[in-house]
């Protein structure tokens, strides 16, 4: 045979994968193939295919009879909208996407190319884990990509695909990655299975309630985002590319919207309701802003007193971080906290500036809070915000009290610029609390406490309830009229476009995980 046919062969044999009848069954799943979803994913004609050869070396348990060239991932690299990304997907029909010594080195490859050439890589996530009849080689496979990831983390952007199991080990990697993507009814996440939860905690649970899309969209937050199927999938992370650099390194990519820079919209000065404790929608504000009304929802279903997510304002590219008044009445807690601390430190880390609107009544009180350690994680928050150098800025619409004002990027962390709407209250707390502290004596003793403490809570209220005192120490920059918020943050971050800062020299900081 020549060496002509012989390639043609082989390369026929990978691109078959599993054969036409574990196909069959992965598409009756609802699933994909690995080439499927890689030729769905790049530019067409862009995808270039790294160690579409490599078999397995393992000759135990009648291994030997069964290489299939690739085996079990697809590997390498192309065009997303004209960029260079990284990408592996692990194949179902090989093995049933199981991690061996081989496949890990190919995808362990993708990772050290992308860092080297300053791209994103992609993992897509559809396995059954790493490959029994290997042994100790294949967890050592798990941990060298691992380490990959860890390398890489604020280097280049990593994103992660479930698109199918992804258990025991294998969880971690996406773990360590910026964004995870499940696609729902057929991808599954857990360190431990059904029957390994049964037989050591005796509770009765399946895949899909233990680590399904909407469990770790919902409850767990280890999921960004949840998506119908597999082309929904591929066409939000093409999506989530478009907002980041290659890496950290470079500036994200600008486009041209179309959207003027100077609109105005006047329905947001009358988006805060008038009475102080009523709620609104800040997607709303978000939304009127953004070019296009666009905004891209990172974690929309996990801890929703805070929003986060990526726009355009100028065709930038920038992260938005805001409470939200409609749900726990934009309290901070723990998990708001965490979902928006790392929100922060992926933009910091990839040169996308930070917009944040702030309608924020404090910490969310209660035992379940302190005891679950709403100081350590409250703090995260506050670290990421005061460590980031990129360019900061923040609109106070309502309410800004206590710690929490100083949390949402205050002035006092390094924000460069920080407006607020003449609806703004910023006050160590709320009239009605401040007055029930500093006029206890008075309320205990007076003849009527029921108009005293209303005097004295339209005094607070007059005084304090305002930015106006903030304003004339400096702690904001602007009062601005609530219709030209758009245009003021499109200039401010304008001028902001040169901003060079820096923390002290060290080796790394000690968030408080």
């Amino acid at each position: 045979m020549s060496t002509q046919r012989t390639l043609s062969e082989l390369e026929r044999r990978a691109e078959e994968g599993g054969g036409e009848e574990r196909r069959r069954k992965q598409h009756a799943a609802g699933k994909l193939t690995a080439r499927e979803r890689m030729e769905l994913f790049y530019d067409p004609g862009t995808f270039e295919e790294v160690d579409k050869l490599v078999t397995h070396r393992c000759r135990d348990f009648g291994m030997g009879d069964q290489l299939v060239p690739g085996d079990g991932v697809v590997a390498g690299h192309g065009q997303v909208d004209g960029r260079q990304v990284y990408a592996f997907a692990q194949d179902f029909t090989v093995f049933g996407g199981s991690l061996s010594e081989t496949n890990a080195a190919k995808i362990v490859k993708i990772m050290d190319l992308a860092m080297k050439m300053g791209a994103p890589v992609v993992g897509l996530n559809d396995s059954g884990g790493a490959r029994i009849q290997e042994g100790v080689v294949s967890l050592g496979g798990y941990a060298d990509i691992f380490l990959r990831n860890t390398l890489a983390s604020g280097v280049v952007p990593q994103i992660s695909a479930i698109m199918g199991p992804c258990a025991g080990g294998a969880v971690y990697s996406p773990a360590i990655t910026d964004f995870t993507i499940m696609v729902q009814n057929t991808s599954y996440m857990f360190v431990t299975g059904p029957d390994v939860v049964k037989t050591v905690t005796h509770e009765e649970v399946t895949k899909e309630e233990l680590g399904g899309a909407m469990t770790h969209n919902v409850k767990s937050g280890v999921a960004h985002f949840a998506v119908a199927d597999d082309r929904e999938c591929l066409a939000l992370i093409r999506e989530l590319l478009g907002y980041m650099p290659g890496n950290n390194l470079d500036e994200p990519p600008r486009r041209d919207t179309g959207d003027p820079w100077d609109r105005q919209d006047a329905a947001l000065d009358s988006l805060v309701p008038p009475l102080p404790n009523q709620p609104y929608d800040m997607r709303d504000l978000i939304h009127a802003v953004a070019d296009n009304g666009e905004f891209l929802e990172v974690q929309r279903h996990y801890a929703e007193n805070i929003l986060i997510g990526f726009a355009r304002l100028g065709g930038r590219s920038v992260g938005i971080v805001a409470n939200q008044p409609a749900h726990l009445a934009g309290t901070l807690d723990i998990n708001a906290s965490v979902k928006g601390a790392r929100f922060v430190r992926f933009c910091d880390a990839f040169n996308i500036p930070l917009v944040t609107f702030e309608d924020v009544p404090g910490f969310l009180p209660g035992t379940q809070q302190e005891y679950g350690g709403i100081i350590r994680h409250g703090a995260k928050l506050l670290f990421a915000f005061a460590e980031a150098t990129v360019p900061k800025v923040t609109v106070i619409t309502r309410k800004a009290y206590g710690g929490a004002y100083c949390v949402m990027s205050s002035k006092h962390i390094r924000t460069d610029l920080n407006f607020a709407w003449p609806t703004a209250e910023i006050a160590v707390m709320g009239p009605e609390g401040a007055v029930n502290i500093l006029y206890k004596r008075e309320l205990d003793t007076a003849k009527d406490p029921v108009a005293l403490r209303a005097a004295k809570v339209a005094e607070f209220r007059e005084k304090f309830a305002n930015p106006f005192v903030a304003a004339s120490r400096g702690y904001l920059d602007e009062v601005v009229q609530p219709r030209t918020t758009r245009p003021r943050l499109i200039a401010a971050l304008e001028g902001l476009e040169t901003k060079r800062d820096k923390n002290p020299p060290k080796k790394h900081g000690n968030i408080p995980l």
